[in-house]
């Protein structure tokens, strides 16, 4: 394997070459035992004739083969969620775009999906709680008319006129007392997006878990699931455990998803995760030892993904998209370093080669000497002398 320098955090470099770790073949067949979506990213593209900052044009094909690669790992789609940078850069209309294309892909190939539902559409400003409600309910009605299960999003815009645990449950009460099937809820902590810091009322992250348990119970008829991304596995155990029957618990939680998913004998977090969009073959070998019974083969296979996972999560964690699309760009999946709203720009070259380090030891490069190839231009824009 050729060498090349990289970075460290000292700002000395290191002579490095990949180790040529295989990547696992999964058998394309979901699993049967758990049920896992990854949350995809967008590809953006890097050709088209405006200012990225302020106008979000996508490379759609390569978007689409994206999603049908996930699939191919038997992997459900999790579509328009925050990996797909809603509300961080992904418009509305580009939104509904998104999600009927998928749609399309998804009927013509039977691929499992679901897709997010915000309140992005809002204008900039004071909102109020029924506006909040109306922007859920337009949203919640696209989405579920394409053929995706809706998942309600937490929303900036409710995080914002709240002020109180009541007014959350009159929000919430309002627009589930109105489905007519299974949605899903999300969780998003403040790690993900500070905005939302104090959400379901409570900046204690217990007392909110308990607050969103009770609405879980007010609602259980048409609550399927919570995907609960707070970073913090006891409070989701907990929080799984006070679920009542037909609530399943989604982990969001990027760094101890193998735990939690392989579960113990108070039960299992099904999976809806960002990781699982570079990792995707791997986490679809893995779900399928599970399935077999292979507990220790299940481990074996993801748990050197997690100090990748770590490290492409890590503080400002809102940022962990930019390690996503930098592996896929690694991987082939898509031709070009580039992200919505010039994001790419976001994370350091030191954390990006940490990042290739880290998927080379983890075993999710398909093809490392392509990888070299691709990190030699970021290395020269960064400085380094090759």
């Amino acid at each position: 394997m050729v060498a090349i320098p990289l970075p460290r955090p000292d700002g000395t470099l290191e002579t490095w070459s990949p180790s040529g770790r295989s990547v696992p073949t999964p058998s394309g067949a979901p699993a049967s035992t758990r049920i896992a979506y990854a949350a995809a990213h967008v590809v953006a593209d890097p050709l088209a004739g405006h200012d990225p900052t302020h106008t979000v044009a996508l490379d759609w094909d390569s978007t689409l083969a994206f999603r049908h690669h996930l699939w191919s790992c038997g992997l459900g789609v999790a579509e328009a969620m925050d990996t797909a940078q809603r509300g961080m850069g992904l418009d509305w209309p580009t939104t509904t775009e998104l999600v009927r294309r998928t749609g399309a892909e998804a009927k013509a190939c039977g691929g499992a999906w679901v897709a997010g539902v915000g309140t992005d559409q809002l204008p900039e400003g004071p909102a109020t709680i029924d506006d909040v409600v109306a922007a859920w309910r337009e949203q919640l009605e696209f989405v579920s008319g394409e053929g995706a299960i809706p998942v309600v999003m937490a929303s900036r815009a409710l995080a914002a006129t709240a002020t109180s645990p009541d007014d959350y449950h009159r929000a919430y009460g309002a627009l589930l007392s109105e489905a007519t099937s299974p949605v899903l809820l999300h969780w998003l902590g403040e790690q993900f997006d500070p905005a939302l810091t104090g959400y379901w009322g409570h900046r204690d992250v217990t007392a909110a878990a308990d607050e969103l348990a009770a609405l879980c119970a007010e609602h259980a008829s048409v609550v399927a699931g919570v995907k609960v991304s707070v970073l913090d596995a006891e409070v989701e155990r907990r929080f799984r455990a006070s679920l009542p029957e037909g609530v399943a618990c989604y982990t969001g939680d990027d760094f101890h998803y193998p735990e939690l998913i392989a579960g113990d004998d108070d039960g299992h977090s099904e999976a809806l995760l960002g990781i699982f969009d570079p990792i995707a073959p791997v986490a679809g070998a893995a779900l399928a030892r599970l399935d077999e019974g292979d507990r220790a083969g299940f481990t074996e296979l993801l748990e050197p993904t997690v100090a990748l996972s770590r490290e492409i999560f890590r503080e400002p964690t809102r940022h962990y998209k930019v390690g996503v699309v930098f592996l896929a760009y690694l991987s082939g999946h898509q031709r070009h370093f580039r992200m919505i709203g010039g994001l790419e720009s976001a994370r350091s070259i030191v954390h990006l080669s940490e990042v290739l380090r880290l998927a080379d030891r983890a075993g999710v490069l398909p093809d490392p000497e392509l990888a070299v190839a691709r990190m030699r231009p970021l290395l020269e824009a960064a400085g380094v002398s090759l």
